[in-house]
């Protein structure tokens, strides 16, 4: 089979033909439909992620698609089945045999392209707004980064949990598109005093942050006596280095948030947010965010465009062929796309 491979660290990956997996007892052989991008990913490139696989390593966190075979104890999973999975490594392939438990079954109406758009991004946030941060209907959220595949899914999950929601991003264009998925106020990084323009509406409850650097300082003194802080990425490059004194004084919480952590400590926690998420997507609530779709082959520029901030939303690899194209609803979930050039043409 094909897969995109990390061979040397800071490298560009590798288009390779490697060994086809067989389903050990309680796992699952999945073909491959479609791959969610991660910021994590380009971590795992430059060997600074918090996971270090041996070389050569298939990266790609999330995925979807099809049973294969099922291996032997397999008993809530059949062959024919359309999955989506965590599985943290391995989506950047044509096929992968997971633990059983990591897969989970999505629904009719959902893309393979959706489905692998879903996990990371809406799962990050449900889990860190609702089950980490305790987000109340009436607080102020404030979301950094907010154009991109988390930040989108932060600001439209705080939206249905009833936050009046800050939304900073970079660029007017950017802005649009946050003001879209349901942000109430906008707040253009390049341009305006986030410190300032966040007290003037009001001060933070709540600071959803997978940027760092001084955007997380300045959110940090925006916030309101008792706010709750979530770093959950350093997208800037920079990670923030926080005064105990500051957090003493106006009696803040910065809560640690690893969500691929819980897979091994508490993985009840995801499966019982997965269910909700369905559940919302299957009801029309959620509409996942995807600005590019590229073939195997293009992996490397899907991540180029995760590294220079691009990408506006979720960029996805194709796997199973059907290369740049993006959810049509007027066709079936098998089939769902529509061409989009990678350059933005027709």
């Amino acid at each position: 089979m094909r897969a995109m491979q990390v061979t040397e660290l800071g490298q560009p990956l590798a288009l390779r033909d490697v060994a086809q997996p067989t389903p050990a007892p309680g796992e699952v052989l999945v073909r491959i439909a479609a791959c969610g991008l991660n910021f994590g990913d380009l971590l795992i490139v430059k060997g600074t992620y918090q996971e270090k696989p041996a070389l050569p390593a298939t990266i790609g966190m999330e995925l979807s698609g099809t049973g294969e075979a099922v291996g032997a104890e397999v008993t809530h999973l059949a062959v024919g089945q359309r999955v989506a999975a965590y599985a943290g490594f391995g989506g950047l392939a044509e096929y992968a045999a997971l633990p059983a438990e990591i897969c989970v079954p999505i629904p009719d109406q959902m893309s393979f392209v959706d489905a692998a758009a879903f996990l990371v991004a809406y799962g990050t946030s449900h889990v860190g707004l609702g089950y980490k941060a305790r987000l109340q209907p009436g607080e102020r959220l404030l979301v950094l980064g907010a154009s991109g595949g988390v930040g989108l899914t932060a600001v439209e999950l705080g939206k249905q949990m009833g936050a009046e929601v800050l939304a900073c991003a970079r660029g007017p264009a950017k802005l649009e598109i946050a003001r879209a998925a349901g942000a109430d106020h906008v707040l253009d990084s390049e341009s305006c005093d986030v410190r300032a323009d966040v007290k003037a509406l009001g001060g933070a409850d709540v600071v959803y942050d997978p940027v760092g650097g001084d955007l997380f300082d300045a959110a940090l003194r925006a916030c309101n006596p008792e706010a709750r802080l979530l770093p959950l990425g350093f997208a800037s490059g920079t990670v923030p280095q926080i005064p105990a004194n500051y957090l003493l004084v106006k009696n803040l919480a910065v809560l640690g948030f690893y969500w691929g952590g819980y897979m091994r400590v508490n993985p009840k926690v995801l499966t019982d947010s997965f269910a909700v998420l369905f559940d919302w997507y299957a009801a029309g609530r959620l509409t996942p965010h995807v600005s590019h779709v590229l073939p195997l082959a293009q992996a490397n520029a899907g991540l180029d465009l995760l590294r220079t901030r691009a990408a506006t939303g979720k960029v996805e690899i194709d796997i199973a062929g059907r290369a740049r194209r993006i959810p049509n609803s007027e066709n079936g979930p098998e089939n769902d796309f529509v061409f989009r050039p990678l350059n933005g043409g027709p």
